[in-house]
């Protein structure tokens, strides 16, 4: 440690006690790495802060001393976000991990950064309330905020965009704002900028996100899932075309390529077909449903989709979205020993069977491992890159396939990522698909909050 660290570490611990700060390598490693391919980052500190004024008491430090602030939640990110590439201090919110503020009969919630998406449904489990925003990962609110995650259930509730009401936000200079103005919940507003929809997805950038207000939604009377095999992508895809212009409520309606239905089956020891495959789900009355799975199959039979396999159950339901949400482990599962990473593009809804048609010609072409799972309802899929890290040849091909998937989905109107965030690894594709004026009032925006560039540097822009 050099300079001025003597005065600042003491600075620190006043805030926010002996065991709220750390300097141990270990520790530091733990938070200069997310689950991406970004190589580690460490910080020069780790802080655990307690409450929104120790977070602007230890910001205040940092402006003052020029120390950059990187935020950190659960970790969970893929796209490098928290690697601390000028070093600096690392904000780990965790013990910030309070429910505050639920009105059941308004459908909102206020909570810390510390609480996860699980932590809430469970703590909510009583109320007949939920929240469906769903990455997978049991990731933190206002982690998921940060980067406008959403998941499987977006094409019904909408991502962490349509969810959130308010943020509390702590800026560089350690001042605190209200994006909506103190305590306020309305759900809908035409006041003033919507300063709320500025910082989510600012991942970090922006300010440090130290409470979020989040819309909540009526436990459905009923759910029920089912899978379907098709004979082609192509058949698949339009049939979730289809459906959605019909005009079904439908939850979620996920795609898996053969390759990744046949991961997910060795994985998971489950024995689906191997060939192009929708999971689907559908919530609502008893009645409603049958209406909408009467609709949905007479499409899917159309499409020369197979009879609908049902899961009815909890139990039976829960395996089987753990079987999409395992996608990840199950890629990794078919070459032990190599690392994996996600594409994240997103097209309108009429150019998904192209360009995923186009994509899987390019992976054969290439001979690369890159099953596929997409949340097909929203444009959004994944191609899941597994590669060996130390293959040179084929890091450079993995590199080089992402770009032109990326560019294939901004030319058909689409964008480099639906869902993941820019990070450090689509700062250059951000610019093509924003245009420089458009990056340029991002960048003044950045100046105007954060004039010494301290907030998570080196990312987004």
């Amino acid at each position: 440690m050099s300079g001025g660290w003597e005065r600042v570490i003491p600075a620190f611990r006043s805030v926010c006690g002996e065991d709220g700060v750390s300097l141990g390598e270990a520790v530091r490693e733990q938070h200069g790495r997310d689950e991406s391919v970004h190589r580690c980052r460490p910080p020069d500190v780790v802080v655990w802060p307690r409450s929104v004024e120790e977070v602007s008491a230890l910001a205040k430090i940092c402006h003052h001393h020029h120390l950059p602030i990187i935020p950190f939640g659960t970790g969970t990110g893929l796209e490098g976000g928290v690697g601390a590439l000028k070093g600096g201090v690392c904000f780990s919110l965790r013990n910030m991990d309070r429910v505050l503020d639920l009105h059941q009969e308004d459908f909102d919630v206020s909570v810390e950064p510390g609480v996860t998406r699980k932590g809430l449904n469970s703590y909510l489990r009583d109320t007949g309330l939920w929240f469906p925003v769903d990455p997978g990962a049991d990731a933190s609110l206002c982690g998921m905020a940060a980067t406008s995650a959403s998941g499987t259930n977006a094409v019904r509730y909408g991502t962490m965009r349509e969810n959130v009401l308010n943020l509390e936000v702590v800026l560089a200079d350690g001042s605190i704002i209200h994006t909506a103005g103190r305590g306020r919940r309305p759900r809908k507003t035409s006041a003033g900028y919507n300063l709320t929809n500025l910082f989510v997805g600012s991942e970090g950038t922006l300010g440090v996100i130290t409470k979020t207000t989040l819309r909540l939604y009526g436990v459905p009377e009923a759910m029920v899932s089912a899978v379907c095999t098709f004979p082609s992508v192509q058949a698949a895809v339009d049939s979730t075309v289809q459906v959605l212009q019909t005009g079904v409520p439908i939850a979620r309606i996920e795609f898996l390529d053969d390759v990744m239905i046949d991961a997910c089956n060795r994985f998971n020891l489950l024995s689906y077909p191997v060939a192009p495959t929708l999971f689907l789900e559908f919530h609502g009355t008893e009645k409603s449903l049958e209406e909408q799975v009467t609709v949905t199959e007479e499409i899917t039979q159309a499409n020369g989709g197979s009879d609908f396999s049902w899961a009815r159950d909890a139990e039976t339901r829960g395996r089987l979205w753990k079987a999409r949400h395992d996608a990840w482990y199950a890629a990794l599962a078919l070459r032990p020993g190599c690392k994996a990473y996600s594409t994240d593009v997103c097209v309108p809804l009429s150019r998904l069977p192209q360009i995923i048609v186009e994509t899987k010609e390019d992976l054969m072409l290439n001979r690369l491992t890159g099953p596929i799972a997409g949340h097909v309802g929203d444009g959004n899929f994944h191609c899941i890159m597994v590669m060996d890290p130390n293959d040179q040849d084929e890091v450079i091909r993995v590199h080089e396939f992402t770009e032109r998937l990326a560019r294939r989905a901004l030319a058909l109107d689409g964008t480099c990522t639906g869902e993941h965030g820019v990070g450090l690894g689509k700062r250059a594709l951000l610019r093509e698909e924003m245009g420089p004026l458009a990056i340029e009032v991002m960048q003044g925006l950045k100046t105007t909050l954060d004039p010494k560039n301290l907030m998570n540097p080196g990312k987004v822009l």
